[in-house]
């Protein structure tokens, strides 16, 4: 098998403060692969300015020119970035073969097992921000939160259930949690009373599935297309998008131009949905302007290797495209009882992966908004089809939020998701 060199990932520091560094990619073509670069992209804390990619089918080749976001904690980890992209990409073949002889041969490389499942318990004395402090250092640890479930008592303690997963798959090593022990204990300091890791039981998996469903009433006022451009128009001012199919400028490939204001996760979200529509792109070129515009450019095929001719599947494609560029996520305040709950829906892939980063983009809004978070869970639902991950937030019973308040809530939130903050 051929190993992959230092060149398959290859990243060009900025020249100057405030120049975009470069990240190349060049390596054996996989389906989905843009969209996992591009996912890794931002959960490193970049943004995508500039993009240029191609393939033939067999080998791809991506530039993409990043930003590090505004806000972002401490300076971009390069290396460890470099490396995450590397674990991406496919095992270049021996010279004279190609994936397709690995295939019939069955030597092409294993999908990599399903990471282990570890649950975090933590034992803690409430105060402004503490969660969103906790999912901090469990970002910075390079932990995937799975699930969640936080729950407040009124005497203030509070007691923290993580689900994680490492991406250095170590945490079963005394060296690892030692580490993450070190690094709560600095960070939280008299508000942390305990705390342990363990392997995630199989009672704890069967804990980890069960999640309240959304009732009709919320399902309608966050999936509802007609709310949410609704929604739109009045939470943002600049919501032009534009969508269109051309079939007259290649013989082989259906051209989709995209214009629309920028976010944060604006090129994976576009790649999450081509994916998920089982589109291949065969050449992109992405450009964000400085007055917060975006042009994309996409020459893509059918799973069959054809052009989109079919009329009403490039109306349902453009019109996919256009609502996940609008509102990528979805966030609504409901009432519940005598709570007040904050719902947040991000969608998830075909491959069973998200958007990263959510749940500490939530955390840091409501930090910044000054609001206790009484109760907080994570879980998934299937909603027309589609899969979703549910963060929940209670604010508890003593919180009687004013309308003006709740519109303060959800536009503090979306804004930090969308990186409009």
């Amino acid at each position: 098998m051929g190993v992959p060199s230092d060149e398959v990932v290859q990243i060009r520091h900025a020249a100057a403060a405030g120049d975009p560094a470069v990240v190349t990619v060049s390596c054996p073509d996989k389906t989905g692969l843009g969209c996992d670069l591009c996912r890794v992209v931002l959960l490193f804390g970049l943004s995508v300015v500039k993009g240029d990619m191609s393939t033939d089918g067999r080998w791809c080749y991506i530039v993409l020119w990043v930003l590090p976001r505004r806000g972002r904690p401490g300076p971009v980890p390069w290396g460890l970035l470099k490396d995450r992209l590397l674990q991406l990409c496919p095992v270049a073949a021996p010279f004279g073969f190609d994936t397709a002889d690995l295939a019939a041969a069955g030597l092409q490389d294993a999908p990599p097992p399903a990471p282990r499942l570890f649950l975090l318990k933590l034992y803690c004395f409430d105060r402004m921000g503490l969660l969103h402090d906790v999912t901090r250092v469990l970002c910075e640890l390079e932990f995937t939160i799975r699930r969640v479930k936080v729950s407040t008592t009124p005497d203030g303690t509070v007691l923290d259930l993580f689900f994680i997963t490492d991406a250095r798959e170590l945490l079963h090593t005394k060296s690892r949690r030692e580490e993450a022990y070190d690094k709560l204990e600095s960070v939280l300091g008299d508000s942390l009373a305990s705390r342990e890791i363990d392997p995630a039981t199989e009672d704890m998996l069967t804990c980890l599935q069960a999640c309240p469903l959304l009732t009709p009433a919320v399902m309608e006022q966050m999936f509802n297309t007609d709310l949410i451009e609704e929604q739109s128009i009045t939470t943002r001012g600049d919501n032009a998008i534009s969508v269109t199919t051309d079939n007259s400028l290649s013989s082989v490939h259906t051209l989709i131009q995209i214009q629309c204001g920028d976010h944060k996760g604006l090129l994976y979200d576009i790649m999450r949905t081509v994916k998920d529509c089982n589109i291949q792109i065969s050449y992109g070129r992405f450009y964000a302007t400085q007055n917060g515009r975006c042009d994309v450019d996409l020459f893509v095929v059918q799973s069959d290797g054809k052009k989109i001719l079919d009329q009403q599947r490039q109306r349902s494609l453009c019109c996919r495209l256009r609502m996940e560029l609008l509102r990528p996520l979805r966030v609504a305040l409901v009432n519940r009882g005598p709570d007040t709950e904050l719902l947040v829906a991000n969608p998830v892939e075909v491959s069973g992966k998200g958007r990263p980063l959510v749940f500490y983009d939530i955390t840091l809004a409501l930090k910044n908004l000054q609001k206790r978070i009484f109760l907080a869970e994570i879980g998934r639902q299937v909603v027309e089809d589609r899969e979703w991950e549910v963060y929940r937030v209670h604010f508890g019973e003593e919180h009687d939020l004013s309308a003006a308040l709740q519109s303060k809530i959800v536009g503090g939130v979306t804004s930090m998701l969308m990186g409009w903050d």
